[in-house]
């Protein structure tokens, strides 16, 4: 590596931290901001606190109060921001896999008042899912402002994420794994220290305004007999079961509401927040956060029967109010439902062995633990934060052991955490089976452009030569080799355009603007070692040289080629001889944008294979939207580009440029 280049990784790494200190701070205040405005709400809907009658009131103003705070949620989201309904992990968790980290600015403010209204009215959710939307949203405004790339718009984006777990819950060290370990879903050192930066700067932020107590206060629980590890795995395999009843009852309303209920958007958490203010008459405790109800259930005084029902309650509650469209998270009702279950067998076992089991408060807050490790499959989050939460170190052993089997028995009973499951739905799989081992069969030799079909330029070739080249062949880019066929460096319609744009383009050529310091491949590497590459440096083609010479370019990698090479395999592999593989572009405007895969009722013979989008692809489902940018892949059987075409764009007459792969 060259010092040149060093001391550019250098200059990186300080604007990275300058940009995390900026993003650290300002999602400290707005995670403090966002508690006091829910404090607001709640003394504008309940005077004295959620679920409490105002005076001069009857009981109807409880089962009013959230229908009341569903209609202004719902009318703020369906106006200003429809990414803002719902919990908000999974949305950020979309922008970092699908574009670059890049979240619309108006978030910050729609997340805001619309969870605000939601938990301050009633909405039984949490506070981490908007405030992780917020800071995320933060962080990827201040990145697109830059203009960043992708990958330093995506770490802006895990910095706001750590920043408001940090701030919200006192947590520091919980929040810089919830963002490494829930929303990048990877532990990666290029991103930790700005990650870490922006936490530690919310914390204190957070604590200078809220005060460092810890979020619960809790007497010293310890394992009192090695025997009673056995409870704690059953503790562990309750909370699978029950993780996994609230993971699929949450997918569930939320599917419900938007296929079934045949209503303005906007009205849905209406709907919603009648069925929660019914629910808050029998068991009030199941509106709002619940942090109160949490915490005397950890000093073990809710009785058994109650702590059962509530279990029942709150599951159904939460998806109710996020399943209809309102705003809040899953995190605090996830801690809730694990007190709940936890306490229920803390008792009944204390009950029957008194001399060598903990009290029910020890239950309670392992099982929020394991409950939330297996909801959100962040076993290593879920220890942390209850740590850092009550500060209580002695029931750790019992506590990791109760997250351990939890997370692996979820993970057997249901493939998608709550998290993963509405993008799922949505034909995007954060894992997807299989690609690596097909990726794994092909050469970059059989998939690179090979050399005596690049156009290279030399060296010395005036920029105003080149300027006109690019021109003529509408390339974005080329290699730079010299006479004896070595390989210079690349360059790309970026730098042309750089240079041109400083007015510094006179008396250079093309050895003066382009990129030396290359990532090259080999040809008989796999595209599963070299497709990392194209996102982490960045690039969008990849010079390939020869083994036994290095400076010898022998081809070209490009990103297209990876995708139809990939395409291809699974077409020779899977389909019948005769099917035709078409690449249909979609553009702004064109009448298939914004519609659904299930709207656009393609016969039978043309099955859309998988969608690209940007550097992703997506497994398509009905449900699945097409945007601006899409690139459709549709296997048809006997049919042409044309056909294709002409089918999706008959509505206006529209040629719709596909090509055929």
């Amino acid at each position: 590596m060259t010092s040149k280049f060093r001391r550019l990784i250098g200059r990186e790494g300080v604007t990275m931290i300058a940009l995390a200190v900026a993003v650290g701070i300002a999602t400290g205040f707005g995670a403090v901001g966002f508690r006091k405005l829910i404090g607001l709400f709640q003394v504008v809907f309940y005077s004295e606190g959620v679920g409490v009658f105002p005076e001069g009131f009857t009981w109807l103003w409880l089962v009013l109060a959230p229908m009341v705070g569903g209609l202004l949620v719902g009318l703020l989201i369906y106006h200003l921001a429809r990414e803002a309904k719902g919990h908000g992990v999974p949305e950020v968790m979309e922008a970092m896999t699908l574009r670059g980290g890049r979240i619309r600015p108006v978030v910050v403010i729609v997340k805001t008042l619309a969870s605000s209204i939601c938990l301050g009215s009633g909405g039984s959710a949490g506070r981490e899912g908007p405030i992780v939307q917020i800071g995320s949203a933060f962080g990827s405004s201040v990145g697109q402002f830059l203009r960043l790339p992708d990958r330093r718009v995506r770490n802006l984006v895990m910095c706001g994420a750590a920043a408001g777990i940090a701030a919200t819950f006192n947590t520091p060290i919980a929040g810089v794994f919830f963002a490494l370990e829930v929303i990048a879903g990877e532990f990666s050192l290029r991103s930790f220290s700005p990650v870490v930066v922006a936490s530690v700067l919310a914390t204190m932020v957070g604590t200078y305004y809220l005060g460092d107590e810890p979020a619960f206060r809790v007497p010293e629980y310890a394992l009192v007999h090695p025997g009673e590890l056995v409870l704690y795995v059953f503790l562990g395999v309750a909370c699978a079961l029950v993780a996994t009843g609230f993971i699929r009852t949450l997918h569930f309303s939320e599917t419900f509401f938007e296929q079934r209920v045949h209503v303005p958007e906007y009205l849905k958490p209406v709907i919603g927040g009648f069925g929660i203010g019914v629910g808050g008459l029998l068991l009030p405790q199941i509106l709002g956060v619940g942090y109160e109800t949490i915490d005397v259930a950890l000093w073990g005084q809710i009785p058994l029967a109650i702590m059962v029902a509530l279990i029942v309650a709150k599951i159904l509650a939460t998806s109710l109010t996020l399943g209809s469209g309102g705003s809040g998270g899953v995190f605090a009702p996830s801690l809730f439902i694990g007190a709940m279950l936890g306490g229920a067998i803390g008792t009944v076992a204390h009950g029957f062995w008194p001399g060598w089991t903990g009290p029910p408060g020890a239950y309670a807050l392992v099982g929020m633990a394991a409950l939330f490790a297996a909801t959100g499959r962040a076993p290593i989050t879920a220890i942390i934060i209850l740590f850092e939460m009550t500060r209580d170190y002695h029931i750790m052993l019992p506590l990791m052991f109760a997250v351990a089997v939890a997370t692996s028995l979820a993970g057997w009973l249901n493939r998608e955490s709550i998290y993963t499951i509405k993008l799922k739905s949505r034909g995007i799989d954060l894992h997807p089976k299989g690609q690596n081992e097909r990726l794994a069969g092909i050469t970059v030799g059989e998939a690179m452009k090979p050399v005596k079909q690049l156009t290279t330029v030399s060296p010395e070739m005036p920029v105003e030569a080149l300027a006109g080249l690019f021109n003529e062949t509408f390339h974005h880019g080329y290699a730079v080799v010299d006479d004896r066929r070595h390989l210079v460096g690349v360059v790309t319609l970026n730098d042309l355009e750089t240079v041109i744009r400083t007015k510094q383009a006179s008396g250079k050529t093309t050895r003066d603007i382009c990129t030396t310091n290359l990532v090259t491949a080999f040809p008989d590497e796999t595209l599963e070692d070299v497709l990392p590459c194209f996102d982490v440096m960045d690039v969008g083609r990849i010079p390939v040289v020869s083994r036994a010479d290095p400076k010898q370019l022998v081809g070209m990698l490009r990103w297209s080629d990876t995708v139809r090479s990939y395409s291809q395999v699974l077409l020779d592999h899977e389909y019948e001889p005769g099917t035709t593989l078409i690449r249909c572009d979609i553009h702004t405007g064109d009448p298939v944008v914004g519609r659904t895969l299930r709207d656009l009722a393609l016969p039978q013979d043309y099955v859309v294979h998988y969608i690209q989008r940007g550097k992703h692809l997506l497994v398509p489902r009905g449900n699945t939207t097409v945007e601006a940018g899409d690139c459709l892949v549709i296997l048809a059987s006997g049919a042409t580009d044309e056909d294709v075409s002409r089918y999706l764009y008959n509505s206006n007459g529209k040629d719709s440029g596909t090509r055929k792969s």
